[in-house]
């Protein structure tokens, strides 16, 4: 069933439908025309036995020859059975005797065969007084060739009505599909070469439409998505060609002519510079491609900030003191749940950031807000740049005054993709006195 076309699949339900009401109608039909012809057979035998009680009670014969129908027998049953009276010459008993015992008390209406007659009677048996039973049939030829009449037209018409309702289904199924044809089509037809393309949404507020609306909205968020990556793998080209060009220099100038040993053991750590600045460039990489996938593994355990803070101001205590910048842990303690090593290198991220583009001193601190803990790293420079700060997490993102000094610009986007992991945020602004304000919420 699932391997026919959806058209096919919603017309047999529909045929099937059609057939069962069909018959039900028929059925129906059929019943109820039966039920109404056979009344009005026993709405005129009413009439006739009643016009023979009238004419007993008028000191005249139960039976009146002349009075009835055409197609129609009538007879008086003694109390024994035996037949007093009768309509035709040798007609035989109507009723066997439990039935005239029955009939002797109340009307009643049977439905018979009739010995030496062929088609079928209606039988009405009323009691006539001293003890005798009246009864009046009317054939029902009539009625069974309304019914075979009946039967035969329906056997003809429902068939041809069932196809006709099942191609007429084939063709409604064909017209409610014909959006999702059209979608099809322009599905086809979009690639990397045409972007903007969307599918077009019928204008019937239905089910389709809202997949169109759907499925567009995913094409927008695909296109940001490869857009994104397109960026991505040019920033990291790009980043990627300066030490490669440096290292191949250091090793051109070193080759070109003999040098001396102090002269080659400067162009090695020059090259093992480049090539430090190239591993941490690649494990950046790294880390910001499994943060998309979802895939940055954090073991969280119970930290103090004040210990996250003393371990980040050791790696960078040095460096603070070669730049001349004080670099210390103010406010509060606080207790969270993260990956030590992986806050501690967001951390680090964000003083190093401090350290490079900002000034003066550097502050961490721990601050509760909102059932929050936020981690604030703080300097005193410039602060962020109005039209800079909404893209600072954006990866190899630098503000313009910054490029000249060098880094990757991925501190703050892995910053921001640890703080993920942990089910946190990452924001930036600038402190009312001046200076960067960058934090991470937990």
């Amino acid at each position: 069933m699932s391997s026919l076309p959806i058209r096919i699949r919603l017309t047999l339900p529909f045929a099937v439908a059609m057939a069962l009401v069909l018959v039900a109608l028929g059925v129906f039909v059929y019943l109820r025309v039966g039920t109404t012809l056979l009344a009005t057979v026993d709405q005129g035998l009413r009439a006739q036995t009643t016009a023979a009680l009238a004419r007993a009670a008028d000191k005249r014969p139960l039976l009146d020859r002349d009075a009835l129908g055409r197609g129609t027998i009538a007879e008086v049953l003694g109390p024994n059975g035996a037949i007093l009276e009768s309509s035709a010459t040798g007609l035989p008993r109507l009723l066997d005797l439990n039935t005239e015992h029955a009939a002797a008390s109340r009307p009643l209406s049977v439905n018979r065969s009739v010995k030496g007659l062929e088609e079928k009677w209606r039988l009405r048996a009323v009691p006539a007084g001293a003890g005798r039973v009246l009864v009046v049939g009317s054939s029902l030829e009539s009625r069974e060739e309304a019914l075979d009449g009946l039967r035969r037209e329906f056997v003809f018409s429902a068939p041809l009505a069932l196809v006709l309702a099942t191609l007429a289904g084939y063709m409604l199924a064909g017209a409610a599909l014909r959006p999702v044809e059209a979608m099809r089509r322009r599905a086809a037809a979009i690639t990397a070469t045409t972007p903007g393309a969307r599918l077009p949404v019928p204008q019937a507020r239905d089910e389709i439409s809202r997949l169109a609306e759907t499925i567009n909205a995913m094409l927008g968020r695909l296109e940001a998505a490869f857009e994104h990556e397109r960026r991505f793998v040019s920033d990291a080209s790009h980043e990627l060609r300066t030490p490669l060009a440096l290292l191949r220099t250091e090793l051109d100038l070193a080759l070109r002519r003999t040098r001396t040993r102090e002269e080659l053991e400067q162009a090695l750590r020059s090259a093992a510079e480049e090539t430090d600045r190239l591993t941490s460039l690649a494990e950046e990489l790294l880390l910001v491609a499994r943060a998309d996938q979802a895939e940055l593994p954090v073991h969280l355990e119970p930290i103090s900030t004040r210990e996250l803070f003393d371990r980040v101001v050791r790696r960078f205590s040095v460096r603070a003191s070669e730049l001349g910048r004080p670099l210390r842990v103010i406010g509060d303690d606080a207790d969270v749940e993260a990956d030590p090593a992986r806050l501690e290198q967001a951390i680090g991220n964000l003083v190093a950031n401090a350290l490079v583009h900002g000034a003066g001193s550097v502050e961490l601190s721990a601050r509760r807000s909102n059932g929050h803990v936020e981690l604030h790293v703080t300097d005193e420079g410039r602060g962020f740049p109005r039209a800079f700060a909404p893209r600072a997490f954006d990866r190899f993102s630098r503000a313009d005054d910054a490029r000249s000094i060098g880094g990757s610009g991925l501190g703050l986007a892995i910053a921001e993709a640890i703080a993920s992991a942990h089910g946190g945020s990452a924001s930036v602004g600038n402190s009312p006195g001046g200076g960067a304000d960058v934090w991470i919420s937990l």
